[in-house]
């Protein structure tokens, strides 16, 4: 029988596994700080749209807790902690705030997009970095990356001109 003590976290190489975490943390936390905010738009929109823009963010709500839980479990089962605490998220988070309080939904969509695209910028950087250093992980980090460009395609079309 196998000693539990002696059978390693990961049967990947530890300094993949802390490389995969360095690159999945900052997506983890800016999806976080996105679910957070998403859900305050949710209850905050206003506008002739209203339910189809509520509804819709309830949408992308779920949707970036689900690809936040898929990046974080991703590290975990390599065997390292992720720090995703709400202290943690405010502090490192790259994802621009929305004004506080009720919004016309043509002036919040932009700001949400706007947090689309910066999560989108830490979830590019991750697929580059991880291309080399472990492809499974790069996987879950373009999944997220398709997902949240369709919410974006979503919500701009609500404010497409064309």
């Amino acid at each position: 029988m196998t000693d539990v003590k002696t059978v390693p976290t990961s049967a990947i190489d530890p300094d993949v596994t802390s490389g995969v975490a360095q690159f999945l943390e900052p997506v983890v936390i800016d999806l976080e700080a996105m679910v957070v905010d998403s859900k305050q738009a949710h209850w905050h929109v206003r506008g002739a749209n209203f339910q189809a823009i509520h509804e819709l963010l309830d949408t992308l709500v779920a949707h970036v807790q689900d690809y936040a839980d898929t990046a974080a479990e991703r590290v975990v089962a390599l065997g390292l902690p992720i720090d995703a605490r709400l202290a943690t998220v405010a502090a490192k988070t790259t994802v621009p705030p929305l004004t506080a309080g009720f919004q016309q939904s043509e002036k919040l969509i932009p700001e949400v997009i706007a947090q689309i695209d910066a999560t989108l910028k830490s979830v590019r950087t991750a697929i580059d970095e991880l291309a080399e250093l472990d492809p499974a992980s790069q996987d879950v980090v373009i999944e997220i990356a398709r997902g949240l460009e369709k919410d974006r395609w979503f919500l701009f079309a609500h404010i497409a001109t064309k």
